[in-house]
């Protein structure tokens, strides 16, 4: 047992961060900020009074370096305009236009005003330039965690179906359910329970409804006889459990695995150092570790089989409360769009409510394009075809109705430009296979960008101007 649980203490999981900028030090940072900072201010009036007290002391006859055939004290309103944007740029060269414009020994007002003119254009330039890029890079940034957030739940799955394929090689005669068993119930605990939850559960036990079903159902699953769920509030575990199983007890929230758990939001045993256990009164501690990092609670268990108490078990254990987080955030966000279109499936709520809390955060354009066809042999071939040339960052929602069938199509980061190159493929693609075009094969077309409104109204529109009632 020591050598299975030994890989849980050996490799704690470090999380991985995307830097645009490289692995710049802590010196290039300073020199190149990501964002601006609240300081920026005092800092851009230090700098441009250094650098006018250092010309002036220097070349205490031309300060302004006038006659040096080059407007070098220029580069340093440059610098601020390309390191915080054209405000501040303006800030420091309006600094350097008082310099210049009280400044008295050698310099005449004939050329004062292409100096100091050339000298704020050039910034303000500048500064635009920075701006623009800097915006770029924070809506890059933001599509990036978008995508990361969509790799992570890929990951899980695919972990989970690499583990359930493990598990039927083996004897599973001591466990009740299969994996692919246990998954199918957390989806009903988390999203499909969290969906049809009453408003007056919802209050009562916060987002999680199903922690006490979910508590004995991993129990069930994991062979634990004695455990509790304690919730999370302002990253501290909170006392009063949300559930348990076995006979209660109280959880000592300075105990040495709750701590060693939320601290690397890994499953903390017993077995993880020598030293521990005399700090604990618990066997093992996990932590439920949704995909954007947030940690709602954590499950505390006392008692559990010796032989349950082993590296694939534990893994497992971590994997499905990691499951049951997700969803639970899941189903607050696909609750926004259900609630509008009852008969949405729950993957494409969820997608749908990301994309627009995107748009509305960074403005990064998505779309929703319908297409309708004739509900006859020459429709069902096209839309089958359709259905195969979806993109892969693409959600496809199939909708069939008498008369007619539906493909509402949901594009990621894909604004109007993407939609007619889209469509464009498509017909080509008809064009080619079938000889038909959209007007030819009557085929209906129908877009909607994603704006701040509520999705689910947007979605409910777009349905209803396909021709399908909600």
């Amino acid at each position: 047992m020591t050598t299975a649980s030994a890989p849980l203490a050996s490799t704690p999981a470090r999380p991985r961060y995307s830097n645009p900028f490289g692995n710049l030090g802590r010196l290039r940072r300073f020199i190149a900020p990501a964002v601006a900072r609240p300081f920026a201010i005092v800092e851009t009036i230090a700098f441009m009074l250094v650098v006018l007290a250092l010309a002036h002391w220097l070349v205490p006859d031309d300060p302004l370096l006038a006659h040096s055939g080059f407007p070098w004290l220029w580069l340093a309103p440059l610098v601020i305009a390309l390191r915080y944007g054209t405000l501040l740029g303006i800030l420091g060269g309006a600094l350097l236009a008082a310099g210049a414009l009280l400044q008295k020994h050698g310099v005449d007002a004939a050329w004062q005003t292409p100096f100091i003119v050339g000298g704020l254009v050039q910034t303000i330039v500048a500064g635009h330039f920075g701006d623009t890029w800097g915006n770029r890079t924070a809506r890059a940034t933001a599509l990036n965690d978008y995508l990361n957030d969509r790799l992570v739940a890929l990951t899980n799955s695919h972990y989970l179906m690499r583990l359930s394929h493990e598990r039927l090689e083996k004897d599973l005669l001591s466990k009740p359910t299969t994996l692919r068993d246990a998954i199918t119930e957390l989806r009903r605990l988390s999203i499909t329970r969290g969906l049809e939850a009453t408003a007056q559960e919802q209050g009562e036990s916060g987002a999680m409804t199903g922690a006490q079903a979910l508590l004995e159902f991993v129990a069930q699953s994991c062979q634990i006889d004695v455990a509790g769920l304690f919730p999370l509030r302002d990253g501290k575990v909170i006392g009063i459990p949300l559930a348990h199983i076995g006979e209660p007890f109280e959880l000592d929230l300075h105990d040495e695995l709750v701590t060693r758990a939320l601290g690397t939001k890994q499953v903390a045993h017993l077995m993880d150092a020598a030293e521990t256990a005399a700090g604990t009164q618990l066997l093992v501690c996990a932590p439920l570790v949704a995909a954007d990092g947030s940690t709602p609670a954590v499950l505390a268990i006392k008692r559990m089989p010796f032989l349950s108490l082993n590296f694939e078990n534990l893994q497992l254990l971590l994997v499905m409360l990691g499951y049951y987080a997700d969803g639970v955030e899941h189903a607050a966000l696909a609750r926004t769009i259900t609630s509008d279109v009852p008969d949405c499936p729950v993957d494409f709520a969820l997608e749908l409510g990301r994309l627009a809390r995107l748009e509305r955060e960074c403005g990064i354009a998505s779309s929703l394009v319908a297409l309708v066809f004739p509900q006859d042999e020459a429709g069902d071939s096209l839309f089958e075809h359709v259905l195969r040339r979806r993109r892969s960052l693409d959600l496809i929602w199939a909708v069939r109705k008498p008369g007619a069938s539906v493909i509402i199509n949901l594009m990621p980061a894909t604004d109007s430009t993407g939609v007619d190159g889209y469509l464009a493929r498509i017909e080509s693609s008809l064009l080619a296979q079938f000889r038909l075009d959209f007007e030819s094969a009557r085929v209906g077309v129908h877009t909607l960008h994603l704006t701040d409104t509520k999705p689910g109204s947007a979605l409910a529109r777009l349905l209803k101007r396909s021709g399908v009632d909600v």
